[in-house]
């Protein structure tokens, strides 16, 4: 089995999908960055890459065993045993992960370039293994909350996180179906609309509203979801962490 040793992560945890964990160009000096001492890689399909990076699901038994207990963790000079964790690669992409004692992914992390590169360097000659996982009886489900790719191309970490917060606003929105609340914000988000906005049903007015928003990045759509999470307390937590200056990191390379 191949070891990568001294491997920095930063930890992502509950991310189901492989966008928000962030690459190192992206970490923060606030990120919790940790040492592996000793960590298995893995070469493997990229069905079964994909799987582990977009979902949290249960991970393969024979990937689990060929890991247990095989990965430790040092904090100063105390070392922890992990007991199932990998940095897994499909020769084109490479992840981290740390199943937190269960059987899924709970934890994941990109690693540094200088170590990514290590990592292409040793699997040059290894053989890419599946662990007897089954592409055809797995399907990713994308939806409002776990957007699509496509929805968030080319944004920032920043711009990431506030678009989730706007998703997740968009959806109480849904829940509650307020034919007269999901005009207003149609109105605020499109003003030009709003002649015809006063015609529409529910329906209409919230696939209007949400095929406008779902695309993209931008202050107009920055500026509503300040509006939509105002007087939620949790959300505006989050808003203000995601709007306070923060340097990235420059610890390692």
């Amino acid at each position: 089995m191949l070891y990568l040793h001294d491997a920095w992560v930063n930890w992502f945890e509950g991310e189901e999908n492989g966008y928000n964990v962030c690459p190192f160009h992206e970490w923060r000096k606030s990120d919790s960055v940790e040492l592996l001492d000793q960590v298995p890689l893995l070469y493997i399909s990229s069905e079964l890459f994909e799987y582990i990076e977009n979902d949290i699901r249960e991970l393969p038994k024979d990937l689990l065993d060929s890991i247990y207990k095989r990965a430790t963790i040092r904090k100063g000079q105390k070392r922890t045993v992990l007991e199932y964790a990998a940095v897994v690669t499909d020769g084109m992409e490479i992840l981290a992960f740390d199943t937190a004692g269960y059987y899924i992914p709970v934890r994941k992390s990109r690693l540094i370039p200088r170590q990514e590169q290590l990592v292409y360097s040793m699997i040059e000659k290894a053989e890419q293994k599946n662990y007897g996982f089954k592409k055809e009886s797995y399907q990713k489900e994308y939806h409002m909350l776990s957007m699509p790719p496509s929805f968030i191309h080319g944004l920032t970490r920043k711009e990431r996180q506030l678009k989730q917060l706007l998703m997740i606003g968009l959806d109480q929105l849904k829940t509650t179906n307020n034919k007269q609340e999901l005009r207003y914000w149609l109105t605020e988000w499109n003003p030009k609309k709003y002649p015809s906005i006063k015609y529409m049903n529910e329906e209409e007015v919230w696939e209007a509203l949400y095929n406008g928003l779902k695309d993209g990045w931008s202050r107009a759509h920055e500026e509503l979801c300040r509006k939509l999470i105002r007087g939620q307390a949790f959300l505006e937590r989050m808003w203000e962490a995601e709007m306070e200056p923060e340097e990235n990191t420059s610890k390692q390379n």
